[in-house]
């Protein structure tokens, strides 16, 4: 993996608020919004690129 590969995906992380101050406690409720906020980056990612077409 390329270092701005990961920068990049850091970078758009950062832009949700809970994942920047991390409030909770528990790593099974931090790991699941990761996910989350994971999963929609990636709706608007495809969300865009299909819109392009």
């Amino acid at each position: 993996m390329y270092r701005w590969v990961a920068e990049g995906a850091i970078a758009l992380l950062h832009w949700f608020r809970r994942l920047r101050i991390r409030w909770e406690i528990r790593d099974d409720i931090h790991h699941a919004f990761v996910t989350v906020d994971c999963v929609v980056i990636c709706r608007r990612r495809l969300r865009t690129a299909l819109c392009r077409e």
